[in-house]
């Protein structure tokens, strides 16, 4: 059996009973988008900040024709090629990745924009190494209802801050917003946010409904939605956009 990555805080892996949550929060996204998007299915597909791998294996065992994992950081990478060995892996820059022009047909970077020190830098990366009728897929915490003070966020955004960065490069086609479903929000309807609670003590001193809460956690219990009346309550922001022109990458 692969070993667990170990938890820093930067990124949340599978297997950790008391960062369930965090996981399937993350998960649901992966699960959206290889169900709802018919590109995932072919292609080429670069998970640009790969981190501990199961986003990008998902993506795999949806049918891409091939997965490349993109992060920086060694040891996360000799996890991936354990725990994921059918993903190609790359160490590098996100943000000037060594990849030649229109090398994907879709680059998905999930919950790691806010990582990043050269946010504009990134988006255009993105513009250049995709295939000119590509597809973009980018999610981030909503600066709004995110816990502040995670020190590993250079820079969190609001809908219209996530927009305002894409659009330079990308036609959005879908702006979406991650919320809590029904099953959490009837357990919070008892006993207040999850995501407070959670962040109130050390997972060691929480209650048995907490602790059964986040053991129990799936992607299922999330709810991925357009907002008509705007992405401001979500919990993470999720936007899939096309290339305008790939000469704006230069």
């Amino acid at each position: 059996m692969t070993e667990t990555l170990p938890l820093t805080g930067e990124r949340t892996a599978p297997g950790i009973w008391h960062e369930n949550y965090w996981f399937a929060r993350h998960d649901a996204a992966y699960r959206w988008i290889t169900a709802n998007l018919a590109i995932m299915r072919t292609g080429r597909v670069l998970d640009a900040g790969c981190g501990e791998g199961y986003g990008a294996e998902l993506i795999r065992l949806a049918g891409a024709d091939s997965v490349t994992g993109l992060d920086y950081e060694d040891t996360t990478l000799r996890h991936v090629s354990r725990a994921y060995p059918q993903i190609n892996l790359v160490r590098g820059n996100l943000v000037q990745t060594g990849f030649a022009d229109h090398s994907f047909d879709v680059v998905t970077s999930l919950q790691t924009i806010e990582h990043l020190w050269e946010q504009p830098r990134f988006v255009f990366e993105c513009a250049r190494i995709l295939r000119r009728h590509g597809t973009l897929i980018l999610s981030t915490p909503n600066r709004l209802t995110f816990p502040s003070g995670n020190w590993y966020h250079t820079r969190e955004l609001t809908a219209a801050e996530f927009v305002e960065l894409v659009e330079p490069a990308f036609d959005i086609t879908h702006a979406l917003g991650l919320h809590h479903g029904k099953r959490l929000r009837t357990w919070e309807a008892q006993y207040g946010s999850a995501v407070t609670a959670q962040l109130a003590a050390e997972h060691d001193e929480w209650d048995k409904n907490l602790a059964g809460l986040v053991r129990s956690t799936t992607y299922a219990d999330f709810e991925i939605r357009p907002d008509r009346g705007g992405l401001d309550e979500s919990l993470d922001l999720i936007l899939v956009a096309r290339p305008k022109d790939a000469r704006c990458a230069r």
